[in-house]
């Protein structure tokens, strides 16, 4: 293999310099060579060939340096091309109005505009190319300019922010200080890169906001239209259990006044409101109900049947809404379950009708129970608080009476018999306020003239009235309703006793005025008015706003009976009040429809034909004084020879002292110490002999009867009528 005598790997320069020596050499040593042969020759073509060659290489190098160049110049222009592109693109995204952030495949910060991160000063001078995504992200959840929500902490927030980068795409809402909101968008570039914009979105949050609200308020209108139309009772409560929303007819089904209904007031106001009134059905009770409302987890639907009064039954579903609220539906389904067990009570086997009427029975009985329980206070104060003192006055009134020839003072003593008579059938009446709850309240609807019943409280109660120094005004009216006269009566009565006992001074007005259908009662005062607050209070048994009253003015119960009358008869109630400058009771009742047939009053009592007592001995024993005392100066006002004593052991000691059998014994049924009339008339007898015996008491129950009529022994209820009780003596005396 031929060696070349040129390095190629010399410059090109060096490679001309070394061809031109070797030339040179060349061509002396053919001049010098005397060599016949033509060898000469042959070097001078060779040293040719070599030189042709020589410019061969050098054209070639040359084009191969254009080449060079050229390749050079491009390069240059390309990186003139991208520093323009790169500062083109930092201006562009300089010029964006949100925020732009570049990263890398290796998460790491590439570029980012002035306005990535404006809303976190305090993160800014950390915000360089080469910082990872993950520390990043960390100093944003640590930033005092993001506004986290209360049960959330900065580490959750980055882990939740680190799970929402592995998508492709993302698009979510961070709220920062001073109620400002930034939309951050983030996608993935083709080379696995990531790019994230922030945009400030605080003035479209609000105008949505403003226009959440406006289309709220239109929803609430169209909410309210829709409940309105329901047949359904509705209401609605927040997360805080505050009524937010109701109908008109949840107010008629559950027989609550709707202006009881006020927005902000807790579901316990109202559900005590009329919790004593309705029998769940055995699965709910009062209690889970209550834990339900106030339970702070998820609420599973409640559905149960609550029953008001004997016929009434009413569907309940109560739900929980998103936003922790709940709403509570009231359905009417009594005529559906009367006809379910008019339908039981047709095709059911005579087992399961015993069945059936067993589980009404014991229905009933739980009613019974509810029913006595709230009116042992209300039975116990009507007899022992009212009847007494009234069977005193009667008694009063009547020795007076007796013994009275004036005929003006007669007339004013006859006024007062009749004013007594009135209290006494209204207390009879009252008594049977207790049969409520259980159905069993009797209701006489006859076309009732509101004139008569006026005139008789004008000159029952105007003197109580001039008494104080109150105007009672009473307006005359032709108007006949359709009522219960002992109902209505009790009703005005109360009300405008109410409003006597409350008014200092002014007047009391009571009048009606005439609507389409219906006459409106109305009983204004001039009192000194009842405050919001206390307007639910007043209707309930044993309350009084002036809690310095005394019990002879009252213990609480008239408004209480105002209200369970009227929704009794179905007379709507209504009550307005002014702190400061009165209250007026407004009762609705529907204009009777048949004429109106006048009958004899049966006020006052019949006279019964006297009979001589002279010299019958009578053992009185009453615990109350006053009482005593009445019955005390009626007796002897017959020529009746009394022994009073308060308790069956002082009798005891009395008659044992004189050494007397009386002819006839009176006993109150329930004296002091929890001893009972008719056991002290068993241990008289058993000691001094068979004695005719009459139990006097308020009590009107099963259990006092069957006792007197267990022993053979007469009763006789308060308050004493002096005319029954003279004809039982005579009765007596004769035998």
């Amino acid at each position: 293999m031929a060696q070349s005598l040129i390095n190629p790997n010399d410059p090109l320069e060096r490679q001309n310099e070394k061809l031109l020596k070797i030339s040179e050499a060349l061509m002396r040593r053919v001049e010098q060579s005397t060599d016949a042969s033509g060898a000469a020759y042959a070097q001078f073509q060779r040293a040719a060939l070599l030189e042709e060659e020589v410019r061969a290489r050098t054209r070639d190098l040359e084009r191969a340096l254009d080449l060079l160049n050229e390749s050079n110049a491009k390069l240059a222009e390309a990186n003139a091309e991208t520093e323009a592109a790169r500062s083109n693109l930092a201006n562009a995204i300089e010029t964006v109005q949100e925020g732009f952030a570049l990263f890398n495949t290796d998460d790491q910060l590439v570029m980012c505009n002035s306005r990535f991160g404006m809303h976190m000063p305090d993160i800014r001078s950390s915000l360089k190319p080469g910082l990872p995504f993950t520390q990043y992200v960390n100093q944003v959840s640590q930033s005092r300019f993001l506004s986290l929500p209360d049960a959330e902490t900065p580490d959750h927030w980055a882990q939740r922010r680190m799970e929402r980068h592995k998508d492709d795409h993302v698009i979510f809402n961070v709220r920062m200080t001073w109620n400002r909101w930034v939309q951050v968008s983030e996608h993935r570039t083709p080379d696995g890169g990531t790019v994230i914009l922030q945009t400030d979105v605080t003035d479209i949050m609000r105008l949505e906001r403003q226009e959440r609200e406006r289309m709220l308020d239109d929803q609430a209108r169209l909410i309210r239209a829709t409940l309105e139309h329901l047949n359904q009772g509705v209401c609605i409560f927040d997360s805080r259990a505050r009524l937010v929303g109701w109908n008109q007819r949840v107010g008629a089904m559950l027989s609550i006044p709707i202006g009881r209904f006020r927005i902000g007031i807790g579901f316990n106001a109202l559900f005590e409101r009329f919790r004593d009134e309705i029998t769940f059905t055995p699965e709910v009770t009062p209690q889970k109900i209550e834990d339900w409302v106030a339970s702070q987890h998820a609420r599973p639907p409640l559905s149960f049947e609550m029953m008001q009064g004997p016929s009434k039954t009413l569907a309940v579903f109560a739900e929980e809404m998103p936003d922790k609220g709940f709403v509570i539906s009231f359905t009417d389904v009594s005529a559906e379950r009367a006809a379910v067990r008019a339908i039981y009570h047709a095709n059911e086997t005579l087992e399961q009708r015993v069945m059936e009427r067993t589980l009404e029975l014991e229905d009933a009985l739980s009613e019974a129970e509810r029913a006595n329980d709230s009116k042992s206070r209300f039975v116990a104060a009507a007899s022992h608080d009212l009847l007494q003192p009234l069977s005193a006055a009667k008694l009063y009134v009547s020795s007076v009476e007796a013994d009275e020839n004036n005929a003006q003072t007669k007339t004013i003593l006859d006024k007062a018999n009749r004013a007594l008579l009135s209290v006494e059938n209204i207390l009879e009446a009252l008594l049977d306020i207790s049969k409520l709850d259980s159905g069993q309240a009797s209701v006489h609807i006859t076309p009732v003239p509101v004139n008569i019943v006026l005139q008789q409280l004008r000159d029952e109660l105007a003197p109580v009235a001039r008494q104080k120094g109150l105007d009672l005004r009473i307006v005359p009216t032709k108007a006949v309703v359709s009522s219960d006269a002992t109902y209505l009566r009790r009703i005005l009565q109360n009300l405008i006793t109410n409003a006597i006992r409350y008014t200092e001074s002014g007047k009391v007005v009571v009048g009606a005025r005439w609507r389409e259908n219906s006459v409106r009662l109305e009983v204004w005062d001039t009192g000194p008015g009842i405050p919001e607050e206390q307007q639910d209070l007043i209707f309930r048994e044993f309350q009084r706003l002036n809690a310095t009253a005394s019990a002879a003015e009252g213990m609480g119960l008239g408004l209480a009976i105002v209200e369970r009358a009227c929704a009794l008869l179905s007379h709507p109630l209504r009550l307005v009040s002014t702190v400061g400058k009165g209250t007026g009771f407004l009762v609705e009742l529907p204009l009777a429809t048949k004429e109106f047939t006048p009958v004899k009053s049966n006020l006052g009592s019949a006279r019964v034909k006297q009979k001589d007592l002279r010299n019958l001995i009578v053992l009185l024993i009453e615990n109350d004084v006053e009482l005593r005392n009445a019955l005390t100066i009626s007796l002897e006002k017959w020529a009746v020879d009394v022994i009073s004593s308060p308790s069956g052991q002082e009798a005891m000691a009395l008659l044992e002292e004189i050494g007397v059998a009386p002819d006839v014994i009176l006993a109150d049924y329930q004296l002091d110490h929890g001893e009972l009339g008719t056991n002290v008339v068993t241990q008289i007898t058993q000691r001094f002999g068979n004695i005719p015996a009459c139990i006097i008491t308020a009590n009107r129950s099963n259990e006092v009867v069957d006792a007197c009529t267990s022993k053979g022994l007469h009763l006789m209820h308060k308050p004493i009528d002096p005319n029954s009780l003279r004809s039982y003596l005579s009765k007596v005396g004769a035998v």
